[in-house]
């Protein structure tokens, strides 16, 4: 399986400060961590699910770093970690593959659907391209707010085949909403390869039906990929409508922790692939960070791993009694009763 590498448009990289460049390099190393432990463990039982951005971290975290804080995610399967970009706690995060009671969330999410109003980040759905028409309707409705923010929708190669795709699409060019529309293209809609599932295999050139504007970009180079987020973002805030970008990646890893890519795909060529194009080794070679520096912040942040996974491995399932909550602004009465039945006897 042959991997282009073709750019729809060259995009200038930006002139990112060394600090910043090794900050991406640190915090896609820490993405990886991250779904190392998270897959051990639910290979161990210990956790549900979980669906790894295995190769992919410069897609992520090169995004991360291109927006601002107050604008909108709307994630799919991989991209959770923009949340520790915008300051989310650690421990929190974690806690919601467990769904103990430092869950945001409250233990009533599916593991590794990450989310948080706090952080401006919602929900992914585990339907394909359902989180794509949400970002444009958010987009819309934050223009006729007078909202300065950008709503950006991530998906899938899969995901330009469903019908929401075609519905948002529509609504973006039309309406010429402030989102970007970002499609992760890591040559697999789970088991089936990107040429099996659409006749036009690079996937930026779809938007031109739309009437949006359409980019490639390498998302094994993390400078590439923030300089061509930060351009679509830049273009959507000023009033300049809707981008969809396509980051042509890999998936290295299994779908998730539910697939075995060994059953349908040569997982020699995937190893070769991920030797010539892994984003942290591209990024140290470039310049970004000695492998040294980043083998001691590693390190550290594996000692700090070992502390929070033990804390909230051991804590307690969320109270029955908060199952009745969120469901009305002000609780009624026979909610209210409910509630004092099931919460704990003191």
């Amino acid at each position: 399986m042959a991997v282009k590498r073709a750019a729809a448009k060259k995009i200038a990289k930006s002139d990112l400060p060394r600090e910043t460049f090794a900050q991406m390099t640190i915090e896609m190393a820490r993405l990886r961590r991250i779904d190392e432990r998270l897959i051990n463990l639910q290979r161990q039982g210990r956790v549900g699910f979980h669906g790894s951005a295995l190769g992919e971290e410069a897609c992520v975290i090169g995004c991360a770093f291109a927006l601002e804080p107050r604008d909108w995610v709307f994630p799919a399967l991989r991209q959770g970690a923009i949340m520790l970009h915008r300051g989310f706690s650690l421990e929190t995060y974690l806690a919601q593959s467990f769904g103990c009671a430092a869950d945001e969330l409250k233990g009533r999410q599916m593991p590794a659907h990450f989310s948080s109003r706090s952080v401006n980040q919602v929900s992914w759905s585990s339907c394909i391209g359902n989180q794509i028409p949400q970002a444009v309707g958010a987009a819309f409705a934050a223009r006729y707010r007078g909202d300065d923010v950008v709503c950006v929708g991530f998906m899938g190669d899969g995901a330009t085949s469903e019908a929401d795709f075609h519905y948002a699409m529509t609504f973006a060019g039309v309406w010429k909403v402030p989102c970007v529309l970002v499609c992760q293209n890591n040559q697999w809609a789970i088991s089936e390869p990107l040429e099996r599932q659409t006749v036009v295999t690079e996937l930026w050139k779809k938007a031109q039906a739309y009437g949006v504007e359409g980019v490639r970009c390498d998302g094994q180079d993390v400078e590439a990929v923030h300089a061509t987020m930060r351009r679509a973002a830049d273009k959507a805030r000023s009033g300049g409508g809707a981008t969809f970008v396509e980051l042509l990646t890999f998936r290295v890893g299994p779908h998730s922790t539910s697939d075995d890519p060994s059953v349908y795909r040569d997982e020699a060529f995937t190893k070769k692939w991920f030797a010539e194009n892994d984003p942290i080794a591209r990024a140290i070679a470039a310049g970004a960070i000695e492998a040294a520096a980043l083998a001691d912040e590693m390190a550290r942040f594996d000692k700090e791993l070992d502390r929070v996974f033990a804390k909230v491995e051991a804590m307690e399932l969320p109270s029955r009694s908060t199952m009745l909550e969120d469901v009305y602004a002000k609780m009624p009465w026979s909610l209210r009763e409910q509630q004092a039945e099931l919460s704990p006897k003191r």
